[in-house]
C-alpha cells in the first residue's frame, strides 16, 4: 500500500540497508540540514550541477488506524417473487394525486359522446363509399371503437365514471348493450376477477387451466379452444357459458356467479342484452344481411378478439401502430400452453402433444 502511494507521488521507498526513519521528534538543538550523496556518475560534487541526489527516507508501512474503514458493498439480494411486495394498498392510495381521485361525470360523458359520433361516422363513411379497399381499414377502426365503448362501460362497472350509480348503470347499459354484452353480469364477474385474480381455483378469467379440468373436456372442444382463428370468438361464448370448469352464464341469474340480491341487476342487463339483438335483427331485414355482416358482425368480431389478444393491444410502447407481433405470441401461446399440471407447488404451463394428432386421426 506504501509503495502504492509513493509512487503516485513519484517517490519511492529507501531499500533496507538504509537505516530505520526516527520516530522522535526532530532536535531543535542543532541546526536541521540536507545531506547530499554525490552521483556515482560523477567524480566531483557540485551544488550549481545537476549531477547530484537528495536522500529521502519514508516509512515501510502507513498507519492506517486514522482513515476510516472501507464499507463493503451490500450483497444484492434476488428477487423473490413469491415474497409480498413492501407496499400495501394505502400506500399505493397515498401516492396517486389527489385531483386523480376527482370524478368529472361532465368529462366522462364528453368521452362517450366522442366515441359514439366516431362510431356513427364510421359507418357512414364506409357505407357511403362501399368500396372493398375501404372495408378492411373500416373493420379495424370500427373493432377499435367498440373496444372504446367498452372500456367505459368498463368504467361505469368499477364506479370511475361518475359518483351516481344511476349515471353509471344507465351509461354503462347503453354501451355494454349496444356491443352485445351484459352490463350487470360482466360487472359483476369482473369484480370476482378483481378479488381472484391470479388464483388458478377461484379467478374467473384468464387463470390457468388445469390439467384435471383440462382432459375432462371432449376432444373438439379442446382442439377449437386451442387452433386460430375460432378461439379469438372465445370471449362471447365465455360470456354464455363462463370458462371450463365452472357453472352458470352472465345472462342467467341463478349463476352461481350472482348473489341473491342481484337478480334484478341481471335480469335488467340480460333485457338490455335482448333488445339490441332484436333491433340488430330487425336492422338486418332493412339492410340485408351482408351490409350488416360488414357493418356490425366484422368490427364486432375484432372487438371480441381484443381481450383474446391481452394487455398488449393497448401498450403503443410495444405494440407500435398495429400490434401484429401479437398473433405470433398468440400463436405460440395456442401451440404450447395448455394447461398446468395438478402436482407440484411451480405453476407453469404444459403442452399436449397429442391435442392435433387426436383430430387427425378422428378426421381419418
Amino acid at each position: 500500500m506504501a509503495n502504492l502511494v509513493l509512487s503516485e507521488c513519484g517517490i519511492r521507498p529507501l531499500p533496507r540497508i538504509y537505516a530505520t526513519p526516527r520516530s522522535t521528534p526532530l532536535s531543535t538543538n542543532k541546526p536541521t540540514s540536507f545531506k547530499f550523496r554525490q552521483s556515482p556518475s560523477s567524480p566531483r560534487f557540485r551544488l550549481n550541477s545537476r549531477n547530484w541526489a537528495l536522500n529521502v527516507t519514508t516509512p515501510l508501512t502507513v498507519d492506517s488506524s486514522s482513515s476510516p474503514p472501507i464499507e463493503e458493498e451490500p450483497k444484492t439480494q434476488r428477487f423473490d417473487p413469491g415474497a409480498p411486495p413492501p407496499f400495501n394498498l394505502a400506500d399505493i392510495r397515498a401516492a396517486i394525486p389527489k385531483h386523480c381521485w376527482v370524478k368529472n361525470p361532465w368529462k366522462s360523458m364528453s368521452y362517450v359522446v366522442r366515441d359514439v359520433a366516431i362510431v356513427f361516422a364510421l359507418a357512414a363513411g364506409a357505407a357511403y363509399l362501399n368500396n372493398w379497399l375501404v372495408w378492411p381499414l373500416y373493420w379495424i377502426a370500427q373493432g377499435t371503437m367498440f373496444w372504446a365503448l367498452f372500456v367505459l362501460g368498463h368504467d361505469c362497472g368499477h364506479g370511475s365514471f361518475s359518483n351516481d350509480p344511476r349515471l353509471n348503470s344507465v351509461v354503462g347499459h347503453l354501451l355494454h348493450s349496444s356491443i352485445l354484452v351484459p352490463y350487470h353480469g360482466w360487472r359483476i364477474s369482473h369484480r370476482t376477477h378483481h378479488q381472484n385474480h391470479g388464483h388458478v381455483e377461484n379467478d374467473e378469467s384468464w387463470h390457468p387451466m388445469s390439467e384435471k379440468i383440462y382432459k375432462s373436456l371432449d376432444k373438439p372442444t379442446r382442439f377449437f379452444r386451442f387452433t386460430l382463428p375460432l378461439v379469438m370468438l372465445a370471449y362471447p361464448f365465455y360470456l354464455w357459458a363462463r370458462s371450463p370448469g365452472k357453472k352458470g352464464s352472465h345472462y342467467h341469474p341463478d349463476s352461481d356467479l350472482f348473489l341473491p340480491k342481484e337478480r334484478n341487476d341481471v335480469l335488467t342487463s340480460t333485457a338490455c342484452w335482448t333488445a339490441m339483438a332484436v333491433l340488430l335483427v330487425c336492422l338486418n331485414f332493412v339492410m340485408g344481411p351482408m351490409q350488416m355482416l360488414k357493418l356490425y358482425v366484422i368490427p364486432y368480431w375484432t372487438e371480441a378478439a381484443k381481450p383474446v389478444l391481452g394487455k398488449y393491444y393497448r401498450e403503443p410502447d410495444k405494440s407500435g401502430p398495429l400490434p401484429l407481433h401479437l398473433l405470433g405470441i398468440l400463436a405460440k401461446s395456442i401451440k404450447e400452453d395448455h394447461f398446468v399440471s395438478d402436482e407440484g407447488d411451480v405453476v407453469y404451463y404444459e403442452a399436449d402433444p397429442n391435442l392435433y394428432g387426436e383430430i387427425k386421426v378422428t378426421a381419418e
